[in-house]
């Protein structure tokens, strides 16, 4: 084939290939980059739930739906809610529709994603978010849902709430447990804009100094996996949180090593370490660090503030945090104090 049909034959290949949405091709960020923070749900709003990841089923959420309409909230169960594609709430294809109907309606004032698990990084590239930053509402949840938190600061500078989520509501309110009962509220504190303000226990470990700034953060392992891609987290004058579990210490100390070479430990405002459930060495195979270790070999050059066993990660005592919004650090040697900014 000669030069002149071989280029023909490629043309209409090329034009297909066009009008397809590439991975990773997520329109450049706004210009406009002030923080956009979606209005707080008042009685009667309606609070979507959605499956981006893991699979959850319709008697499981059942807590959530009935103790967020005793909040005055309606409740709209999505249609990936008891859909399931092996471990996950339906194939990526569904899972993305329910999440852009759920993006796109406008009775739906907050999504809850229903659980964690994987799958939200599989679909994220495929959704449209426009109408979301003309129109912004509160996406809730944490783990995998760090995908959705990360990318929605990075590319639109939009709100979002760090939280527990339906699978994590229990099953007879009566019942519960102090700590459940706190944190559980505090996603409705959040959502209708009251001042948040935590505390955590004070240790050795921690670094004392004030800090103010844009709180950003999540699942460690998550926000180190997106490093290099659209949704990569600019973390510069920001006061980061981050949490894992299930990780060895040694893949713990490298994910700090890769947040160190990349950058993102030497521009921050303050560093709040949250919950994380190690698993225990190999025998023989020991690491020789703690957590502690760990963190404060990667900071020791900068001078911002660090709070360890801050009330965040997979845990009973995981509170909601506002990302992307401003608050206050505070560590010192007696409390440990982070407050959000008010309306």
């Amino acid at each position: 084939m000669n030069r002149k049909h071989f280029l023909s034959a490629l043309l209409p290949a090329g034009l297909v290939l066009s009008s397809v949405k590439s991975w990773g091709s997520a329109p450049a960020p706004p210009k406009h980059r002030k923080i956009k923070t979606p209005p707080y749900l008042k009685e009667g709003d309606t609070i979507g739930i959605t499956c981006p990841a893991g699979y959850i089923s319709t008697e499981d959420i059942q807590p959530a739906i009935q103790l967020m309409e005793s909040w005055g909230f309606r409740v709209k169960p999505g249609k990936t809610i008891g859909l399931r594609n092996f471990s996950m709430g339906g194939t990526d294809e569904e899972r993305r529709l329910d999440f852009q109907q759920m993006i796109d309606d406008k009775e739906i004032s907050a999504i809850m994603c229903a659980r964690g698990g994987y799958g939200s990084l599989c679909i994220v590239d495929q959704l449209d978010f426009s109408s979301l930053y003309n129109h912004p509402k509160w996406i809730i949840g944490f783990s995998d849902i760090t995908v959705l938190h990360c990318h929605l600061n990075q590319r639109y500078n939009i709100a979002s709430i760090h939280s527990k989520m339906c699978n994590s509501f229990p099953t007879d309110w009566t019942k519960a447990e102090p700590i459940q009962i706190e944190t559980i509220l505090s996603i409705k504190q959040a959502l209708t804009g009251e001042q948040m303000a935590y505390t955590a226990p004070t240790t050795v470990f921690n670094r004392a100094g004030k800090a103010e700034g844009i709180l950003v953060g999540g699942n460690l392992r998550t926000i180190e996996n997106l490093a290099g891609s659209v949704s990569d987290l600019n973390t510069r004058n920001k006061i980061l949180f981050v949490e894992d579990t299930g990780e060895y210490l040694y893949s713990i100390d490298r994910m700090f090593w890769n947040l160190k070479r990349n950058g993102k430990l030497s521009g921050l405002k303050g560093l709040l370490i949250g919950g994380f459930k190690i698993k225990p060495d190999d025998p023989g195979e020991e690491f020789g660090k703690t957590i502690y270790d760990i963190v404060l070999e990667k900071v020791k050059e900068y001078n911002y503030p660090v709070c360890f066993d801050f009330p965040v990660g997979h845990q009973k005592n995981n509170f909601a945090l506002r990302c992307g919004v401003h608050h206050l650090l505070d560590v010192n040697a007696s409390t440990v104090t982070l407050t959000s900014a008010t309306r």
